[in-house]
């Protein structure tokens, strides 16, 4: 009798042990911008893909955590010799999370839909020469190009050309069901998104049964949250003069690797007086990158002269082309005839290094006759006015998308820049293989935007990310902008 209290102690506190471990396959995830919607194929927010690129969404091709691309939906893949045919082979017993199949009609589908006229994919561009897509089986889908595209498969891997149905499409932006590792579960709108381990996926199996992502945009509260241990991981942490202190706690581990996030304060190329390049060139003349990263990311950054990833074996530094130089900044207006500087705005979304870099920056434009009235704007209403709708003089974001200097070609794109040379160049670009030549034409690309003065190249994003000590396979560089949770777990 005496002996069996000590027996139940010791079996309860092996069932609580054992309660501990298996309450150790999910995770809390925090980052800082809430999706507008769910469907990574209709919309430029990167937190979309933040959420669902490989955990939810698949493409045929994948980028891995260090940037290469690897099989995906498809196993393997030829390339006919001129260039033009593509011929992949899928993955067999694919299933939707809904249940239906994947096979080579839903990949003629979603290329479809991207080319169709009434498409809102937000990189339709980098799909254009897709000119033809032809099922040959089930598991077989041939895609004919109209002309050569070197970067065609680095393109499929992008969350803008994940495999959806036609089954489900209609729904896709609230409740989105894909092939990957995780489906969808919940979305409480303001809070948090949910998604749980998908039993009958193709792959590998996830390691977590559940993530939770939650959405905190004040840096103070994203602090107190991860101090407090109420989330288990938060990505692009907000709040970099933090970070120390999270270094120095055991509890915690400080992720810091490089992102694709070229940040930009982007000029309105078709409004006065940023249609002329000398107005442009006064402007980046004005800024001191190196005040902006050490005053807004705490020294976390790397200048940028041009918008191109300084990681990126091809990168050109130019920074000295807009070195900063008020008294240049100051000549150049005078003889572009603003002698008395000028008034334009500055839109500025949620990330820290847009709010608090663009009060830096306004602080360096006023320094020589520029006003720029700043306005706040949370993430919807930057998609929707800036751009979309183009209505800015300046604005500061960082365009997360990998190897993205091809949105300079074209002339729609928000900050409206319109050069047919840089056009000849990007198709001749896109049809060139040869890596020489590549490199040839990507540092030509580089001079000639920063020549022009398109936008004033601010730095390249960090990647910084703190997390509880135990949590394992995250990703410590961002080759896109996305938070691949399918070999995560805890430590034993």
């Amino acid at each position: 009798m005496f002996h069996l209290r000590p027996l139940l102690l010791g079996v309860a506190a092996s069932a609580l042990l054992a309660g501990a471990a298996a309450a150790k396959d999910d995770v809390i995830l925090a980052m800082q911008l809430e999706p507008p919607h769910l469907d990574p194929t209709s919309a430029a927010a990167g937190a979309i893909d933040s959420v669902l690129y490989s955990n939810v969404f698949e493409g045929l091709t994948r980028f891995d955590s260090d940037g290469a691309v690897i099989p995906g939906l498809a196993k393997s893949w030829e390339i006919s010799e001129d260039g033009l045919t593509y011929t992949f082979t899928l993955n067999d017993g694919v299933t939707f999370h809904d249940g239906t199949t994947m096979d080579a009609e839903d990949v003629k589908f979603t290329l479809d839909r991207i080319n169709a006229d009434d498409s809102a994919n937000a990189q339709k561009a980098l799909y254009s020469a897709i000119s033809d897509v032809t099922v040959v089986d089930p598991l077989t889908v041939k895609v004919t190009l109209s002309e050569p595209n070197g970067n065609m498969l680095f393109n499929l891997a992008w969350g803008d050309a994940v495999i959806v149905a036609p089954e489900s499409v209609e729904g896709i932006k609230q409740t989105p069901v894909g092939t990957g590792a995780f489906k969808f579960d919940s979305w409480t709108q303001g809070d948090k998104i949910e998604i749980s381990r998908f039993d009958d996926y193709w792959g590998t199996p996830a390691k977590l049964s559940k993530a939770t992502f939650k959405f905190i945009s004040d840096p103070t509260a994203a602090f107190s949250a991860m101090m407090a241990e109420d989330i288990d991981v938060f990505s692009g942490f907000p709040a970099p003069e933090n970070l120390p202190q999270f270094e120095a706690d055991p509890r915690f581990q400080v992720l810091v690797g490089s992102t694709e996030g070229e940040t930009i304060m982007a000029m309105n190329n078709k409004q006065p007086p940023f249609d002329d390049p000398k107005v442009r060139e006064a402007v980046t003349h004005a800024i001191d990158r190196q005040a902006i990263i050490d005053g807004a990311m705490f020294g976390y950054g790397t200048p940028i002269g041009t918008h191109f990833a300084p990681h990126n074996p091809d990168y050109v530094d130019l920074t000295g082309m807009s070195a900063y130089d008020p008294e240049k900044s100051v000549a150049l207006l005078a003889e572009a005839g603003l002698e008395e500087g000028f008034e334009t705005t500055l839109f500025l979304p949620p990330p820290s290094y847009a709010r608090r870099g663009g009060e830096i920056i306004a602080a360096q434009l006023a320094e020589v006759g520029i006003k720029a009235e700043i306005t706040n704007v949370e993430w919807a209403q930057w998609l929707e006015s800036v751009f979309n709708g183009k209505n800015f003089g300046l604005t500061i974001v960082s365009h997360t998308e990998p190897m993205d200097i091809g949105i300079y070609a074209n002339p729609d794109y928000y900050f409206q820049y319109d050069n047919a040379a840089l056009q000849e160049l990007m198709k001749t670009l896109n049809a060139t293989t040869d890596p020489a030549k590549r490199t040839e034409l990507l540092t030509q690309a580089q001079n000639i935007i920063a020549e022009d003065y398109v936008n004033a190249y601010l730095f390249q994003l960090a990647a910084l990310s703190v997390a509880k000590a135990g949590l394992q396979g995250l990703w410590s560089n961002a080759p896109t902008q996305a938070n691949d949770l399918t070999a995560v777990s805890w430590a034993e």
